[in-house]
């Protein structure tokens, strides 16, 4: 996973495995851990233990990539928007949580 151009670049193999191939997403930004979690809409129980938004991912090229434009979030709570290779974890649950 990477910030590229102020997008989070998903690899199809995540997109399909724990995203289950769905295109929107419930995510949340918690500041005081620099963290963004995310999951697939379908995951209803994500939304009720968070104060989610939901969006819909795009299609990064063929193979099945998807980008998601963050540079909103980068912006507002003064992240380094640099592109870079990201550090994740998939959680058992099938919630993704990104370091930024």
């Amino acid at each position: 996973m990477k910030l590229q151009n102020g997008h989070i670049i998903i690899p199809s193999a995540i997109v399909q495995e724990v995203l289950n191939s769905e295109n929107q997403i419930n995510y949340v930004y918690y500041p005081e851990r620099r963290q963004l979690l995310l999951a697939a809409k379908s995951k209803h129980f994500f939304e009720q233990l968070h104060a989610t938004q939901w969006t819909i991912l795009k299609d990064k090229n063929l193979q099945g990539d998807k980008s998601w434009f963050v540079r909103e979030i980068l912006i507002d709570h003064e992240l380094d928007d640099t592109d870079r290779t990201l550090m994740y974890e998939i959680k058992t649950t099938g919630i993704i949580s990104i370091d930024l």
